[in-house]
């Protein structure tokens, strides 16, 4: 097979989408090189920037039908190579692909186009009277057709579950340039296949997003907030029964904190402060809890009375109640400590796994020992959103000139596996992940998915590489 005539395929492009959408060779933005992954950064072919989404489907009909490979990128925050090109593709930019197009109050759903950032999504709904319950860390830069590309979790998905619970309708372009439009807006509409939920989570190798309905959620009234010190894991299992039993549907995270992670976000966490620092008991996990609700005053008397059933009761030794906003801030700055890491540590290697709750004390304990004895002297630190079954974990092994990724990578994974558990809770696979895959899925479903991928994108030209 003859080699691509990438030339005519830039010269076709400029031809149908203009200057302003084409950014080819040294003219390509160096932000578009990589995303967030750390990986060695690659420059693309091209850098393609449709200002719609018949601009999309132009692009990936002419890359289609001169051969030339599309790598979908969003706000490049992803954190496993998702949206990074291997350098010679042409990189797919949404950027230019915002904006809000509808509120319907009646039906609670919100029109967005794909290159929206997750923030302005966010107050466009608290505009409206509603709220987006979606939210992470990097909410100002990530967009929301990436976002759903990748399914993406986040803070808050012990109530409203994860991106794709969110989404009603999309409207997404496959690798030929067809256009497939669905933008429902009913809850219920039976009628054949559920399509969406083919290109949520595919991380941009089945189709590229460019507009998504989305389902909106009633704006909190109330917020309480409470960090939680307890002696065992058995008490946190306790404490979260607890909470889902008498806070109910009010109940939106329980982020839970082992020693280690502790330590370092009271130490370094520049917003953080430690409501327990007069306190010399050392405990074996602390637990942030947070229940939203519509009514200030009922609510506040109904969560103080089951934080004080619980200290009666011993199952919480010692708690602390955000009194205000700021307080709530100062609990949230020390569970957000973990973006103190790559400033202190670069190169530092995290992980994003899911397991059976009941299991993951004791995943930690095998983990924590079995990078101990590989590699003495390691530091690793476990936290997450332990209410749905979601771990982080950083390691970093100090003085070292390369930091021991393969040999960790294997130490982690291995154990995700025995556990019965996945080697991604919310971050996706791109590349980073992907020789893990097998450790999560059969080979009957990852042979499902590559009959997707083939049947869709038979040529191999939408996000090679990634995922599969």
């Amino acid at each position: 097979m003859s080699a691509p005539d990438t030339s005519a395929l830039i010269a076709a492009l400029l031809d149908a989408l203009g200057p302003t959408a084409v950014l080819a060779g040294a003219d390509a933005p160096a932000r578009n090189h990589n995303d967030c992954s750390g990986l060695p950064p690659a420059p693309p072919l091209a850098v393609v920037r449709p200002a719609d989404t018949a601009g999309v489907a132009t692009t990936l009909r002419l890359c289609s039908q001169h051969g030339v490979a599309v790598v979908p990128q969003g706000g490049l925050t992803g954190l496993c190579g998702a949206a990074r090109t291997a350098g010679g593709e042409i990189a797919l930019s949404l950027e230019r692909l915002q904006g809000i197009e509808e509120i319907d109050p009646a039906a609670a759903t919100m029109t967005v186009r794909a290159g929206t950032p997750l923030e302005t999504v966010q107050q466009a709904a608290a505009d409206a009277g509603f709220f987006c319950p979606l939210d992470l860390g990097a909410r100002g830069s990530c967009s929301i057709g990436g976002n759903l590309a990748t399914n993406a979790g986040g803070n808050r998905v012990i109530r409203y579950g994860m991106a794709r619970e969110m989404v009603l309708g999309l409207e997404v372009v496959l690798a030929n340039g067809t256009v497939v439009t669905s933008l429902n807006k009913m809850i219920k509409n039976n009628a054949g296949f559920d399509l969406k939920h083919l290109f949520i989570g595919s991380e941009g190798t089945l189709g590229v997003i460019t507009r998504a309905v989305l389902r909106l959620s009633p704006k909190p009234a109330s917020s309480q907030v409470a960090l939680c010190a307890v002696n065992s894991y058995a008490d946190v299992l306790t404490l979260l029964a607890s909470a889902r039993q008498h806070l109910g549907p009010q109940l939106s995270a329980f982020e839970v904190m082992w020693p280690e992670f502790w330590e370092f976000a009271n130490t370094h966490a520049p917003q953080a402060r430690n409501p327990f620092a007069d306190d010399p008991a050392v405990y074996g996990a602390h637990v942030l809890v947070e229940a939203l609700g519509t009514d200030e005053t009922q609510d506040a008397e109904r969560f103080e009375a089951w934080l004080g059933q619980l200290l009666e009761e011993g199952v919480v030794p010692n708690a602390a109640l955000a009194r205000s906003l700021s307080d709530a801030k100062a609990f949230w700055a020390l569970r957000d400590a973990s973006g103190e890491f790559h400033p202190l540590w670069p190169g530092h290697l995290a992980y994003d796994v899911g397991l059976p709750v009941a299991r993951m004390e004791d995943y930690v304990i095998r983990c924590r020992a079995a990078l101990a004895e590989a590699y003495p002297g390691i530091d690793s630190f476990y936290y997450g959103h332990i209410g749905d079954g979601n771990l982080h974990i950083i390691a970093h092994l100090p003085g070292a000139p390369k930091q021991p990724k393969d040999g960790v990578n294997a130490v982690v994974y291995g154990l995700v596996r025995e556990f019965g558990g996945t080697v991604s809770a919310e971050h996706g696979i791109g590349t980073l992940k992907r020789e893990w895959l097998g450790h999560a899925r059969s080979p009957e479903e990852i042979g499902l998915m590559r009959l997707l991928k083939n049947a869709v994108d038979p040529q191999g030209l939408l996000n090679p590489g990634k995922v599969l």
